[in-house]
């Protein structure tokens, strides 16, 4: 038998060891497939296309050439574009910030009430919940009928009451329309908000409550200096849900007042100039660069602001 000399032994342990592909463990990879498919044909290629089309002039429905950043230049110099982009981004603002004072602050209270040793809280929790299960089409048409200012049921009920004084075209008015709509979307929303902050709160342990109350703090300090610091992550997670929310908003404004954003574009928001303008426009051809490019700014818009909350919210989670 011939003797192996100690540079064949190393030769032979350097060798690597075959890997045997193991068909059971990428298996679950497939069932990610669907999700990105999904993904891909509904978020990420009409993200890629808008981007496109944003730097092309048009001719028709084609592209006819190459324009470069003219379509952004145009919608932030020129009139009327400017002066409406400036009017839907505030009206954005004003939808994110009336949220989170109506709709997350309610949910959180009502949170707080329900995870109490309250009775029938099963009850009061689907109660809710409910108007979230509706479309946003139905909740913009049933709301539209109660608002109506001669048979609607909310001045019908005003008037019976002798509260003459307070029925008002709450959707034909500039100054109630944009309120009025933003208060309808957090009604919508707050039992979505009211289980993610049940949730966070059932999570916290009770023994802790338990200490407090024998230090003898009140509720309202244990609510400030336990029960929200502890639900910090809920908080930060709905805040900037809500405010992706609120800068998608269309479908509400669309089924209440129309592509239009009346009365006078007192709720039109970007969502709704973006549509009026690529899709109701009667410019042609320019028009789809220009609402191409209304959607790579709101994009942009969503995913900075989005990542400056994060980051913010991180920053303080950190000092905590």
């Amino acid at each position: 038998m011939p003797e192996l000399k100690p540079s064949s032994l190393i030769e032979v342990s350097a060798k690597p060891a075959r890997k045997t592909f193991n068909a059971r463990k990428h298996l679950a990879h497939l069932f990610l497939l669907p999700a990105a498919l999904l993904y891909g044909t509904f978020q990420l290629f009409p993200l890629i296309t808008a981007v496109i089309n944003s730097f092309y002039s048009w001719k028709g429905f084609s592209r006819d050439s190459f324009i470069g950043l003219q379509n952004f230049i145009t919608l932030f110099t020129e009139s009327p574009y400017k002066e409406t982009f400036v009017n839907a981004f505030k009206h954005n603002w004003t939808f994110f910030f009336v949220n989170v004072c109506s709709e997350l602050v309610m949910a959180y209270i009502l949170a707080l009430i329900i995870n109490s040793r309250l009775k029938g809280k099963e009850f009061f929790k689907t109660i809710f919940f409910l108007p979230k299960l509706l479309s946003v089409i139905v909740i913009g048409f049933l709301f539209s009928l109660i608002l109506n200012p001669t048979t609607g049921a909310l001045n019908l009920f005003l008037k019976s009451v002798g509260l003459d004084f307070l029925a008002h075209p709450w959707l034909g008015s500039t100054d109630t329309a944009l309120i009025t709509i933003i208060l309808i979307n957090s009604w919508a929303g707050v039992g979505f908000s009211m289980l993610i902050f049940l949730a966070s709160l059932q999570s916290i342990d009770k023994e802790i409550f338990e200490a407090a109350k024998i230090d003898g703090a009140s509720t309202l300090k244990t609510i400030f200096t336990i029960t929200i610091p502890m639900t910090m992550n809920a908080i930060m997670t709905m805040t900037i849900l809500t405010f992706i929310g609120c800068f998608e908003t269309f479908e509400l404004i669309y089924a209440m007042q129309g592509s239009s954003g009346g009365p006078y574009y007192s709720t039109d928001v970007l969502g709704t100039y973006f549509y009026r303008l690529a899709f109701g426009s009667v410019e042609g051809g320019q028009a789809i660069g220009l609402g191409s490019a209304i959607a790579v700014v709101l994009f942009l818009i969503i995913a900075c602001s989005t990542a400056i909350l994060m980051i913010y919210f991180k920053r303080k989670d950190f000092e905590r």
